[in-house]
């Protein structure tokens, strides 16, 4: 699969915004961090698919209890409740991108530190 110079910003936003958040919940759930990590993750994930596509997927009826929960959770964060917020986040991402997962599992599969690793666990 090619992607275009487009997409490859997506993805570049996408991973510097899972840094981010990853960071302002290793940094004692930093409000500043999460915050910026969630606009990068959502921006990056606008800028993969497209804007189009992108408020297709998420206005979808299946999808509307994680469209739900993700913007709760950014909100959340932003209120200054980074504890609870996240916790929403984690479930609102779960929900919305479930989909992705068999398709992710299987191209870390093809990573070569990282495919082993998911075979000794099973998936």
């Amino acid at each position: 699969m090619w992607l275009n110079d487009t997409q490859k910003i997506g993805v570049g936003l996408v991973v510097f915004g899972l840094f981010f958040m990853t960071m302002g919940v290793v940094l004692l759930l930093d409000v500043g961090l999460m915050a910026v990590g969630n606009l990068l993750f959502l921006s990056g994930t606008t800028t993969l698919l497209g804007p189009q596509r992108m408020v297709l997927y998420i206005t979808r009826r299946d999808k509307s209890l994680g469209s739900i929960s993700l913007v709760g959770g950014i909100l959340l964060v932003l209120m200054k409740y980074p504890f609870i917020g996240f916790l929403c986040e984690i479930y609102g991402c779960v929900r919305l991108f479930s989909d992705f997962f068999p398709m992710i599992f299987g191209f870390l599969r093809q990573v070569p530190l990282i495919g082993p690793f998911l075979s000794l666990l099973g998936y």
